[in-house]
């Protein structure tokens, strides 16, 4: 076609790079409409439908859905309303934003957890991306207990610390399962517990550990709520054990 600046369906396709399906679909809601051949029904584009389709691009590109853009499309002039619709568009980019980074660096840490320890048990990838995902609910629940400025220092914390605790996850939940059964004082478990209190404590550092000593002394902290928003790489039987354990070492602490 091409006669007198109007095109057929393939070249305003080929002209725009707008897939056919596409145009066919915006004909169909009533966004894009072009000229009808009147005795063979073929759409027929022309220049002013270039500028249409560009509008329409302008504001899917600035997050608009395509009722929304519509009705923007049969406005002449535009008003503070629009500045209004932005904003509360640019506020669900920021937050769209803030979870594509959040994805992405969960995918990158569950990458190097199985580059470095070769085979994970498929329950605790899932259970380290669950928590990643729920991070907020933990963050919210510092909030509550007025430990912001602790969640600010963790949010602070490399992705390599964050993968380093991952390991240690990682490794305690291999170790659990293996030593689970044996009585809590045996020397395998204890070292164990040790070394993993030690990495924990690494982790957190000193300033870390010893305001959330002494706000839980004030007792403001419901550890078990937070421990039931924390998904558990151990079944329930597994946790208790390990918990038992655990108890044992602090106490041998206590005494020593």
């Amino acid at each position: 076609m091409n006669n007198n600046n109007k095109f057929s369906i393939g070249e305003f396709s080929e002209k725009t790079g707008i897939p056919i399906p596409t145009l066919h679909y915006y004909d169909e809601i009533g966004l894009l409409r072009p000229e009808k051949n009147p005795s063979s029904g073929h759409r027929i584009y022309n220049y002013q439908d270039i500028i249409i389709l560009q509008k329409i691009l302008s504001l899917k590109f600035l997050g608009y859905s395509l009722d929304e853009i519509k009705n923007l499309l049969n406005k002449t002039s535009f008003t503070v309303d629009l500045n209004e619709s932005l904003s509360l568009h640019f506020q669900a980019l920021e937050k769209e934003k803030k979870q594509i980074e959040q994805s992405m660096k969960s995918i990158n840490r569950v990458i190097r957890l199985i580059e470095e320890e070769g085979t994970v048990d498929s329950n605790l990838i899932f259970s380290l991306i669950h928590g990643m995902r729920t991070e907020h609910i933990q963050e919210e629940w510092m909030v509550r207990h007025k430990l912001t400025d602790v969640m600010e220092e963790l949010g602070k914390k490399s992705e390599e610390d964050k993968i380093s605790l991952d390991k240690t996850f990682t490794q305690v939940s291999k170790e659990v399962k293996q030593l689970y059964g044996k009585p809590v004082e045996d020397p395998k478990v204890q070292r164990m517990i040790k070394n993993y209190i030690e990495e924990f404590f690494s982790f957190l550092g000193e300033d870390l550990m010893q305001k959330i000593a002494d706000t839980n002394i004030e007792g403001e902290l419901d550890i078990q709520e937070l421990e039931n928003m924390t998904p558990s790489l151990l079944t329930e039987d597994e946790q208790k054990w390990f918990n038992q354990a655990m108890e044992y070492h602090i106490q041998q602490e206590e005494m020593e």
